[in-house]
């Protein structure tokens, strides 16, 4: 089991890290919400819990609970600029289907 970050991803979560002036990562989770069934969830993390299975990616540390763990394995985050948007994109393997707008998906 393992998730993922490109260099991308990597250097904006730094980057947002250094600016706050404290945090050991990114904390990457699911929940029940959207059209589709299941939205992704991203905050910065201060405290790892005893449960967590913590990854390392580009010298980021991605943080994650169990149950997340088995809709987000394999997943891939990446940080994406597309004209005058940009934000993460979850290359989730998983995924079966996504909504039209993109903010949710189902396993």
């Amino acid at each position: 089991m393992a998730i993922t970050m490109t260099s991308a991803a990597a250097n904006h979560v730094n980057r947002y890290l250094e600016s706050r002036g404290q945090g050991t990562g990114i904390r990457l989770g699911v929940r029940t919400s959207g059209c589709s069934g299941m939205a992704y969830v991203l905050e910065f993390v201060d405290a790892v819990q005893d449960e967590d299975q913590v990854f390392e990616a580009e010298g980021v540390k991605i943080v994650i609970d169990p149950k997340s763990l088995l809709y987000l394995d394999g997943t891939e985050l990446d940080f994406v600029k597309e004209g005058l948007n940009e934000g993460f994109k979850f290359n989730n393997p998983n995924v079966k289907n996504e909504c039209g707008c993109g903010e949710s998906f189902n396993i």
